[in-house]
């Protein structure tokens, strides 16, 4: 489904494939020998999705905000993807989430159900192990006690949703995201359907 949204409809090139369940919103442009499979979300809300030749993004992935991905990128079922750049050659496989500002290097791997958190620049050809997370220069195994302080360095909660709020007063940091959020989401409700 093509979906017209802040008065920009999806680009799609003639010899790409888009699923009939696939749902593409906005300022999306899908380029040469791409598939977008089946159940897949595409929403570039107020940025830009552009994905490269021969790139395939699997069943159910959800790429949303300004997202990048350069030429023979796979985005594996289940992934998420949210406001980030991903170069050329990228492995990304299921259950894969890369977060806001996030740069990965040509050839990179994310593997199953691993992350990459936010700001995370990953050099060319790099590796994140399965459920894994990358967190600047480090990559983190579950588990690892300095986890959770590196989350709290990468200060999610602006980088993503704008909101300052002590790492300790979760419910007044929550509450402000949910309301960021639905606020961007309310330009929805002007959404033409194209097809």
């Amino acid at each position: 489904m093509l979906i017209r949204h802040r008065g920009h409809a999806p680009i799609v090139d003639s010899s790409a494939y888009i699923a009939p369940t696939a749902t593409l919103v906005g300022q999306v442009r899908v380029g040469p020998r791409a598939r977008v499979m089946y159940g897949a979300v595409l929403d570039a809300e107020d940025g830009a999705v552009e994905v490269g030749e021969c790139s395939v993004i699997c069943e159910n992935a959800v790429l949303r905000g300004d997202v990048r991905l350069g030429d023979h990128v796979f985005v594996g079922p289940h992934s998420t993807l949210l406001g980030c750049h991903v170069q050329r050659c990228v492995y990304l496989a299921a259950g894969a989430t890369v977060l806001q500002e996030a740069d990965l290097g040509a050839g990179a791997v994310v593997a199953i159900g691993a992350a990459v958190h936010a700001r995370t620049v990953l050099p060319d050809e790099v590796f994140v192990p399965p459920n894994n997370v990358a967190i600047g220069d480090q990559v983190y195994t579950p588990g690892d006690p300095a986890l959770p302080q590196a989350i709290r360095s990468v200060e999610f909660a602006r980088v993503a949703f704008g909101v300052d709020s002590d790492w300790e007063d979760r419910i007044r940091r929550y509450e402000r995201m949910t309301e960021v959020r639905s606020a961007q989401f309310a330009a929805h409700l002007d959404d033409e359907i194209i097809e």
